[in-house]
């Protein structure tokens, strides 16, 4: 079956994608996802590094890399070559859109630093993403997420207040830089429509993590208060945390004092609400372990999907606290379309996730699978006009 066209926002403009590993092929992902080409410059020989991050592997793809590189062509390039740069440079030259994430300074030495390619492509919109940024003295840092988590704060309020802090079960930082970078380049993309110049979009994974800190900066700003770990509660709602039920546990967010009325309607507890300890948000958080002790026994009474049912029926957020699989098979995880199938060339058939923006007129796609290290490399050379005996020679000199 043929892969379908493009048809999303971004259909007709090409992304050349430098990036590997985490943030940046997210980002990319997310722009091909609404349309865009992307063409993905690998090394030859062993691609992106995410490709021999296993296990698990199925077959010898990698699953971490088979998860953010969908609806991607791979070319095989060494830019370290004249050949190579050549190469780049003609492709540079065809691209809407150039998004790298090496380390500050690195591709100057190769002549595509953004100064460098400004000069040569005005319209060329350029991403850099770094764990520290384009200035200042952490510049030539290199960008670990967990350090980042570690040094951009999340580490100090995730975690039980008595224990180590932890970070957050996924590449947050790594993640919230991709998001960030995307809406960069269209951002970008926007403004050159208006001024026909290109831009340099300068993403760092610490400032994403910093700007994930939201109400906690906001309170050591306005008030000099520090925020510390307090576990799955909320430091100023009550009852917001885990409990277990009969079989299992749930998560309650009583946001508000009505719910916090509903929820004690369904739990049978009708005197909580008149108790002075408990009658209002802020006198439940100044009160919370008193109220947690009353709510743990009945809690354990019934089986969690009772709680969930009853609670949902009578307006309470509350959710269980599932496994991915769990998820997997979730019937509004399917109804959304979020699991896709599609053909990978030697695969076969495999799913991944599906698009998680929604867009009524000019939706996006998954249209094809992640690509074999350089599955794409011929064809974009044709499209150069390297002949077939170009493109031999440049594969015996391990140029691709």
């Amino acid at each position: 079956m043929e892969p379908m066209q493009p048809s999303g926002p971004l259909a007709g403009l090409t992304i050349l994608d430098l990036t590997r590993v985490l943030s940046g092929p997210y980002c990319t992902m997310l722009l091909a996802d609404m349309g865009a080409r992307v063409i993905k410059i690998e090394h030859p020989g062993r691609g992106d590094d995410t490709r021999a991050w296993g296990p698990p592997f199925v077959g010898a793809e990698s699953a971490y890399f088979l998860s953010i590189n969908r609806n991607k062509e791979s070319v095989t390039l060494d830019f370290k070559t004249a050949e190579g740069r050549d190469i780049l440079e003609r492709l540079a030259g065809r691209a809407d859109v150039f998004v790298e994430n090496f380390r500050p300074g690195t591709l100057a030495r190769a002549g595509f630093d953004y100064e460098a390619i400004a000069r040569r492509h005005p319209r060329l919109v350029y991403c850099s993403i770094s764990g520290f940024g384009q200035t200042g003295p952490s510049r030539d840092r290199p960008g670990y997420d967990a350090v980042i988590q570690a040094e951009g704060g999340l580490m100090s309020v995730t975690g039980d207040p008595d224990g180590p802090g932890y970070r957050v079960g996924i590449a947050i930082a790594d993640l919230v830089a991709g998001l960030l970078a995307a809406q960069g380049i269209a951002l970008a993309l926007l403004a050159r429509d208006r001024t026909g110049r290109g831009q340099q979009v300068d993403i760092s994974m610490f400032d994403g993590v910093v700007s994930l800190l939201s109400y906690h900066a906001s309170t050591y700003l306005t008030t000099g208060a520090t925020s510390r770990r307090v576990g799955n509660r909320h430091a100023t709602i009550a009852p917001y945390d885990t409990f277990a039920a009969a079989d299992g546990e749930f998560f309650l967010a009583v946001g508000n004092d009505d719910q916090f009325r509903r929820f004690c309607g369904v739990a049978e507890l009708p005197e909580l609400p008149r108790d002075e300890r408990f009658a209002t948000n802020p006198s439940r958080v100044v009160n919370r372990d008193a109220l947690v002790a009353l709510l743990l026994p009945v809690l354990r009474t019934r089986p969690r999907e009772r709680w969930i049912a009853a609670l949902t029926e009578a307006g309470v957020p509350c959710g269980a606290v599932r496994e991915v699989p769990d998820v997997m098979s979730d019937p509004q995880v399917l109804a959304r379309h979020m699991i896709e199938a599609v053909e990978h060339a030697a695969l076969g058939q495999m799913k991944v996730l599906g698009v998680p923006i929604k867009l009524s007129d000019t939706p996006g796609a998954v249209r094809t699978a992640p690509p074999t290290l350089g599955q794409h490399t011929d064809a974009v050379l044709r499209e150069l006009d390297f002949s077939t005996d170009a493109i031999d020679g440049l594969r015996r000199q391990k140029v691709i």
